[in-house]
């Protein structure tokens, strides 16, 4: 039996610790460890995208880190990313423009696509697309998808965010 150690993360701006074993994996340590459920596990291969969460900035398929790799970063999910008094004008796009149905994807499609328009402002439709591929769903057809992303992008440059 391995010996947990004491994992430190900031998670949404605010600095949280947990113990974890040496093989727990970042989605696992997030709902487990830090209650954070809003992190979907799917095919815990890294293939579909739904447990993507940002490590510093960056997209990263939180089932394929272990939470032991991430300690002491900065980790974003998708409970940081707005509420429903105060949504994120993406949490917004994908509600008006129906970029979600059965929503087990949207948290990572959501963190997706906060990093590429935190990286690129004003993306291209081939950009967005390009992006978004990272992710799976098997709802939606990726059309209002790409258009809620786009809308985003709109408004986040309107608001000078």
């Amino acid at each position: 039996m391995t010996t947990p150690r004491t994992v430190e993360l900031v998670v949404n701006g605010e600095r949280r610790a947990a113990d974890a074993e040496p093989r727990t994996l970042l989605s696992d340590f997030l709902r487990e460890g830090l209650g954070l459920t809003g992190t979907h596990v799917g095919c815990e291969h890294g293939v579909c995208g739904a447990c993507t969460v940002l490590v510093n900035g960056e997209a990263a398929r939180s089932c394929l880190m272990l939470a032991v790799q991430a300690d002491g970063a900065e980790v974003r999910t998708i409970e940081g990313l707005g509420g429903i008094d105060d949504m994120h004008p993406l949490q917004e796009a994908f509600w008006e423009k129906h970029g979600l149905q059965c929503g087990f994807c949207t948290p990572g499609m959501l963190m997706t696509a906060v990093e590429l328009l935190e990286s690129t402002p004003n993306p291209s439709l081939d950009d967005i697309r390009e992006a978004m591929s990272s992710n799976l769903c098997r709802c939606t057809g990726y059309q209002t998808i790409v258009e809620a992303v786009q809308a985003a992008a709109e408004r986040m440059q309107g608001e000078g965010q």
